[in-house]
């Protein structure tokens, strides 16, 4: 039988999260898997506590395809992370909130051991996440950079005193061109993040949606946008204007705008893999997470 291998994602910084990794290692040990660290965490995680120190590095005697399953501990950050880690296997990605919000997070701290007994166990179900495949192309439509986004991309201006202008293109075709600090390109896993701050409209995870939402806009139509999940997104950086802008991908990956570059933002033919222990519904979720109220609710019945 193969060896289970599980990658253990913990940010080293947190004393309690250590601690909670440390628990992890020990219970994937001791039903007979194999823990696995990334090598971004391993110095950290060992010069914290040293008997990480025999934990396997993924990358150097485990390799990625070979992962079954990522267990994050930490917010959302961190779940973003782990979602690179494992971006180009098939490895589900379970996370335990150790921070605030945590919209992507399975289950809270407290909930941990049980969690970990769960994977072991196989007990858990895997859902699709809608992704976004994003590409860069210079002035002469070559492509100069390509990455992904479970949450977002957005461009946003450079500098601070100085706003970018640019034309979003739906398509193919040119929808309107206008002065801007940015421009948010939302899934609808992103749509409790960087997309709600920004005021677009917060989709249903079932709902197979792209979101649009352009910031301090300088135009009359410059409204939150929701499109096809297979429609293809453009920003055009405007030539003959001073405004740099610069690319963010899931608040993690950048690269430079200068004028003339075109940002194309479409589905990913490959989605995030979600582990799930409880079939949570995403209203409760949110009711959750943002303490709505909810008083006066009379029941299922009220509505059937």
């Amino acid at each position: 039988m193969n060896e289970r291998n599980i990658l253990v994602v913990a940010h080293a910084g947190r004393e309690d999260t250590v601690a909670a990794a440390w628990r992890v290692v020990e219970a994937l040990r001791g039903s007979g898997a194999r823990p696995v660290i990334a090598a971004d965490d391993s110095a950290d995680l060992r010069a914290v506590d040293p008997r990480f120190r025999d934990v396997d590095v993924l990358g150097d005697t485990v390799a990625q395809e070979d992962l079954e399953l990522a267990i994050v501990l930490g917010g959302d950050g961190t779940i973003l992370r782990a979602a690179e880690l494992v971006r180009g296997c098939s490895a589900p990605v379970l996370g335990i909130n150790m921070g605030h919000v945590g919209f992507l997070a399975e289950i809270d701290r407290d909930d941990m051991d049980a969690a970990v007994r769960r994977v072991i166990d196989r007990d858990y179900e895997v859902e699709e996440r809608l992704a976004l495949s994003v590409r860069v192309k210079d002035v002469h439509g070559a492509v100069v950079y390509e990455t992904f986004a479970l949450n977002e991309a957005t461009v946003e201006k450079a500098s601070r005193e100085r706003m970018i202008e640019v034309v979003l293109e739906i398509d193919g075709r040119p929808l309107s061109s206008f002065g801007c600090d940015g421009m948010v390109v939302s899934t609808p896993t992103g749509s409790t993040a960087y997309n709600f701050s920004a005021g677009g409209p917060v989709i249903w995870p079932r709902v197979e949606a792209i979101a649009v939402v352009p910031l301090s806009a300088h135009a009359l139509f410059a409204k939150p946008l929701v499109v096809s999940p297979d429609a293809a997104v453009a920003i055009e950086m405007l030539e003959g204007t001073s405004g740099f802008g610069i690319l963010w991908c899931d608040g993690r990956r950048s690269h430079d705008l200068p004028p003339g570059a075109r940002v194309v933002v479409r589905r990913s033919s490959r989605p995030v893999r979600l582990a799930r222990l409880h079939p949570t519904e995403f209203t409760d979720r949110l009711v959750r997470k943002f303490q709505l109220p909810v008083a006066g609710w009379r029941g299922q019945g009220a509505t059937s």
